[in-house]
């Protein structure tokens, strides 16, 4: 049986059903948080690439204010910061404790996701891609990667596509494994929070 087509997805959906006591029991305090902030939408669902480059919603707890510009580095990643403006009070815990990742459950049960994988990539910056970064789109993205777990958002956009490819060319059970006990541990102890 294979692992990327099959196996994978049944273990997707098993994570899923083992966290939804999870999820429900943190979407109602962070939804009444982010309501009582500045009255605006509860979730974010912005559109980005998945496999075979085919554009889906991706949810997110809302972390910026309602209707906040797109602002990108030169590089076309998307601008973080310590400083952002756009981020709201409780947003900005929601990022540093990755909280905000958590509706994300919902992309993996729609298979829209899978736990692990390359991060989904924003729309607009396909014509940068290089032709070995374009592995990533064989393989489902995910709520969690190997960039992710080994220096989560403190790589550099060089440092992501490399990472990105090399997953989706050894994509495995033992890789899989190696990345949710890393991006735990990454979580935990808060390391690599911004990009600097």
């Amino acid at each position: 049986m294979n692992y990327q087509k099959n196996i994978k997805r049944v273990l997707d959906v098993i994570l899923f059903i083992a966290l939804l006591p999870i999820l429900i029991l943190v979407a109602l305090p962070v939804s009444l948080a982010i309501k009582s902030e500045d009255r605006g939408s509860i979730l974010y669902n912005g559109k980005r690439l998945g496999e075979g480059m085919l554009p889906f919603k991706m949810h997110k707890f809302r972390t910026m204010k309602e209707n906040a510009a797109d602002i990108r580095n030169e590089d076309g990643s998307t601008f973080n910061s310590d400083n952002d403006p756009r981020v709201t009070n409780i947003g900005r815990f929601l990022r540093k404790s990755s909280v905000d990742e958590l509706p994300q459950l919902l992309n993996v049960l729609k298979g829209d996701m899978s736990f692990v994988g390359p991060r989904p990539s924003p729309l607009g910056n396909e014509a940068r891609y290089p032709d070995y970064y374009k592995e990533k789109f064989h393989v489902k993205p995910g709520i969690t990667g190997l960039t992710q777990a080994l220096l989560r958002n403190s790589a550099s956009m060089e440092e992501r596509m490399r990472l990105d490819a090399f997953y989706a060319q050894n994509v495995g059970f033992k890789m899989d494994a190696f990345i949710i006990y890393k991006t735990i541990a990454t979580v935990l102890l808060q390391k690599n929070i911004n990009q600097k």
